[in-house]
């Protein structure tokens, strides 16, 4: 039988939702193929997994580029591994209000948050073919559902991508094939949030952030639902979080 295995693209810093997920995964006893674009962040993220017991390897990836993606999962076959689970955790947002907003910038966000998608979930499907078996998650926002001036461009990419993961649940659940979009509806705990904005992260108080290992917690229980009762759609948000 193969080994398991999961794959995690979007792992950049150490306290991050894509590190937090290859952390909690290599917990529970998986081989975590970790990719993103910062080879000095994989590997910091890969030596601490190894430090808590777990096994990873780390794999300079742009989520953009087809070739790339293909060889990350290329490789998950190459070294004996099934992909039990595969998470899109790309996620670029550049403020923009509209009429500023050039092609370039809006063109760059559909590629990292909707086209990488795309070519990370195709990938990921014909590797869980095979085995009709497997877990594929995209993250979301609350951009998903809502556009907010001035992230309207960001939006549209983020609509895109839930389009895509709800086209990609209702071709491949019948074949055994666990797909969900998950809408991040709030601020997470991490190092972007209090590096970029330290005092909205301060205003949250107690309680008001979404701590990672809960998130990750989430995926971890999604993934394991019985093929009776799949979720496809959720969405995460601290309790005091308005909506």
């Amino acid at each position: 039988m193969k080994k398991s295995s999961a794959v995690i693209i979007g792992v950049g810093p150490e306290q991050g939702l894509g590190a937090a997920l290859a952390t909690f995964f290599a917990g529970k006893g998986l081989h975590v193929f970790i990719a993103g674009r910062s080879e000095g962040k994989l590997q910091a993220v890969a030596e601490k997994i190894r430090q808590t017991g777990g096994t990873a390897t780390p794999v300079v990836t742009d989520a953009t580029v087809g070739q790339e993606v293909a060889q990350l999962f290329n490789l998950t076959q190459r070294e004996g591994f099934s992909v039990d689970i595969a998470v899109y955790n790309v996620d670029s947002n550049i403020p923009s209000p509209l009429l500023e907003t050039d092609v370039q910038t809006f063109t760059a966000l559909w590629q990292q948050n909707c086209l990488g998608a795309f070519l990370f979930g195709k990938e990921a499907i014909n590797v869980m073919q095979p085995q009709q078996a497997g877990t594929l998650f995209f993250t979301g926002a609350t951009a998903s559902l809502r556009a907010r001036p001035p992230f309207t461009a960001f939006a549209a990419a983020k609509a895109g991508l839930r389009a895509l993961a709800q086209g990609m649940a209702r071709e491949f659940s019948p074949q055994g094939i666990h797909v969900v979009h998950t809408i991040i509806d709030g601020v997470i705990d991490g190092d972007r949030a209090r590096e970029q904005f330290p005092d909205y992260v301060k205003t949250k108080g107690n309680g008001g952030l979404l701590q990672l290992e809960a998130i990750a917690q989430t995926y971890w229980a999604i993934h394991q639902q019985p093929l009776s009762a799949w979720t496809h759609e959720l969405d995460l948000r601290p309790f005091k979080e308005p909506f």
